[in-house]
């Protein structure tokens, strides 16, 4: 009997699983995820699930961890000060794809260097330079992100860039040319600053893990999901974190499958940060193609085609003051719900609620309390002074956000604070409306109580109030919610759905459509449905989602263990890597493929092709069975460029890729 532990930790709940002979769940817990010490949130969830099930720790044969907090992280703007060393790129070239949004203030260093399309040198690489920045701000970072024009050519200048800043500094280096073989230099630098600012968090889970697991006597592989649901080592996904982006939602998807067993369906997995939307074809996950996409962000990074928003239990509600009624909106940023920050600050929530609803003034910032994180391993490294006094004045102790700001700049301090997870906001969330209308009873349901009368009280345009009561109030967060997350599936169908040319979020919120779901009866009649099932997830999908499935009026489908999907979905997926490489002529009658460490020319393309293919075929098994897996299957993928038409004449480049594949190997007792 093999016993398999999946562990998900998100960003309010990890949760764990033992799977028996990849059928049977014979126990599975949740418990809160503690930011400031990951190992006491995952140590609980697996003290749990042992004691519960009376489950040996040589019974173990298999641990898999999937992730909502890289996720989470790019969502909200979070992670570590990070540099980027940008060789051979202008000025112009950092301001495409997204980068200079991506680094959000964080330094640049541009440097002379990269090659060209054929990978010879354009220019000498200033390595000097670089030597002399590090020298002076080096410290001052938490990881680097190196991108070399067509480095994906030649990577020479990256990798000597990489060793030299090991030498001075030790910290991590992401290489573009690591994450991707693609060109595009820009997007490739992107997704470089995004891994390097995930490294130390990503490094942080993995050893929680590791810890615990050894501390209980489990010795069992460690895996950890991948964004497109595959299956890496705990080593690879510390190297590269970023493919760990969707890595929760992913395991959610495969985990709805092996639930459901549903063909042709969209999975909506409403954790505490986000919800994640997939559509399911033929059983299995969308791969998008154009890398993954999480908030803001398109990364080069291949992962589940799913749309991710900023919107679930732990969401932060604000007023909309537009027009005569005004509103509410939920999202994107999480908060810490009302209630529980009530349950480890009692006095402090209860007292401050008490004297906001005694006054006859009404603030913005009423109801809302600054927390810190409290990681032991956070840097303060790269803070400014009024940044680091702040913080330094907060301390180990949750503030009431009114008057902890001495002054308006320091509004901006916090706001960095956050951005760099050395702090989070505490405010009204739909987990706490849940708590006011009895459908949640887990935390302080007076905290939630007082925080969303408070918040009843705000007054919209005409002077009115929003809401006449807290259970008003708790009833149109509950309404938003279901309003918001039936866009976000609109939006999803209507992206997947060629037979219409529009914008798919235009299409969701078109007349049209939302009079269709109401069955509009006039001159015109209108009916819109969703023609798939919606498989819902989460530990809140049971208390939210019917009411979505009416709105939308599609079947929905809420599984038993819907609660524990991610970590379901870590341990029944399959470990696969891909290695991809490109052949490319430089000129006529020359065939250059591009290995990492070297360019090689061949006398005939088939001679070239046939180069790569082995070499890919043999790096990409040895990676898989180095991750753990056996019984490989490899596939081989070819995209051939021609000139003239219908792609039929001289030979321009190509790219191949070869997929090994194959179960993790188990632990044998």
């Amino acid at each position: 009997m093999a016993l398999m532990l999946g562990i998900d930790t998100g960003g309010t709940y990890t949760d764990a699983v033992l799977l028996r002979d990849e059928k049977d769940v014979i126990a599975k817990a949740k418990s809160l995820t503690t930011r400031h010490n990951l190992a006491e949130g995952v140590g609980a969830a697996i003290a749990k699930v042992m004691d519960d099930s009376g489950a040996q720790p040589a019974e173990i044969a298999l641990v898999s961890l999937s992730t909502t907090l890289a996720t989470n992280a790019l969502v909200e703007g979070q992670g570590g000060r990070v540099a980027l060393i940008f060789i051979g790129f202008d000025e112009k070239d950092l301001m495409r794809q997204g980068l200079f949004e991506s680094l959000k203030g964080d330094p640049v260093i541009q440097l002379s260097g990269g090659h060209n399309h054929s990978g010879t040198e354009a220019a000498t690489f200033d390595l000097e330079g670089l030597r002399d920045w590090l020298s002076q701000h080096g410290n001052q970072i938490s990881g680097f992100a190196v991108a070399s024009a067509f480095a994906t050519r030649n990577p020479a200048h990256e990798l000597a860039a990489q060793a030299l800043i090991k030498e001075m500094t030790g910290k991590p280096v992401s290489c573009s040319h690591h994450l991707s073989s693609k060109l595009n230099g820009p997007k490739r630098a992107m997704t470089g600053v995004l891994n390097a600012r995930l490294i130390g968090m990503i490094d942080h889970l993995i050893s929680a893990t590791e810890g615990l697991l050894q501390t209980r006597g489990v010795d069992a592989p460690l895996m950890v999901v991948r964004g497109d649901g595959a299956l890496i080592s705990s080593d690879m996904a510390r190297e590269r974190p970023i493919e760990t982006i969707l890595s929760g939602p992913a395991a959610s998807i495969v985990g709805a499958s092996w639930l459901t067993g549903e063909p042709n369906a969209l999975v909506s997995d409403i954790g505490g940060t986000t919800t994640d939307v997939a559509l399911l074809r033929d059983g299995m996950p969308m791969i998008d193609p154009a890398g993954a996409r999480v908030g803001e962000f398109r990364t080069m990074v291949e992962a589940v085609a799913m749309r991710t928003t900023g919107l679930g239990g732990d969401s932060e509600v604000h007023l909309v003051n537009e027009g005569l009624k005004g509103g509410i909106f939920l999202g994107p940023q999480r908060v810490i719900p009302i209630s529980l920050t009530a349950q480890n600050w009692p006095d402090l929530v209860h007292d401050t609620l008490d004297r906001q609803l005694n006054s006859d003034a009404n603030t913005e910032t009423d109801g809302r309390f600054v927390v810190p994180v409290l990681r032991a391993d956070m840097s303060v490294a790269g803070l400014s002074e009024r940044e680091a006094g702040l913080l330094a004045r907060i301390g180990e102790e949750a503030h009431a956000l009114t008057g902890l700001l001495q002054n308006r700049m320091e509004a901006a301090s916090l706001k960095r604070l956050v951005e760099r997870g050395h702090v989070q906001f505490s405010a009204l969330t739909p987990s706490d409306s849940s708590h006011v209308l009895k459908r949640m009873n887990v935390w302080d349901q007076k905290a939630a109580d007082k925080a969303a009368e408070l918040f009843a009280r705000r007054r919209v345009n005409t002077g009115d109030r929003i809401a006449s009561s807290a259970q008003q109030l708790a009833q149109m967060v509950i309404d938003q919610l279901t309003e918001q997350t039936a866009l976000t599936l609109l939006e999803s169908a209507f992206e997947e759905d060629t037979g219409f040319k529009g914008e798919n979020t235009a299409l969701a919120r078109h007349e049209l459509t939302q009079n269709g779901l109401v069955l509009h009866q006039g001159l015109v009649s209108v009916d819109v449905r969703l023609n798939v099932p919606v498989i819902g997830l989460g530990a809140s999908a049971h208390s939210y989602y019917p009411a979505v499935g009416e709105r939308l009026r599609a079947p929905m489908v809420l599984p038993e263990h819907a609660e524990i999907a991610n970590a379901l979905g870590a341990v029944v997926g399959q470990i696969s890597i891909r290695e991809t490489g490109v052949v490319t002529s430089p000129s006529k009658g020359a065939y250059r493929v591009h290995f990492p460490n070297e360019n090689k020319d061949f006398p005939s393309e088939s001679e070239a092709l046939e180069a790569l293919k082995s070499y890919l075929t043999e790096t990409a098994v040895a990676a898989a069975k180095s991750a753990g897996a056996e019984d490989l299957r490899t596939s081989v993928e070819e995209e051939i460029n021609r000139t003239g038409e219908d792609n039929a004449d001289d030979f321009l480049d190509a790219e191949i890729t070869v997929i090994a594949s194959g179960r993790p190997r188990i632990a044998v007792g």
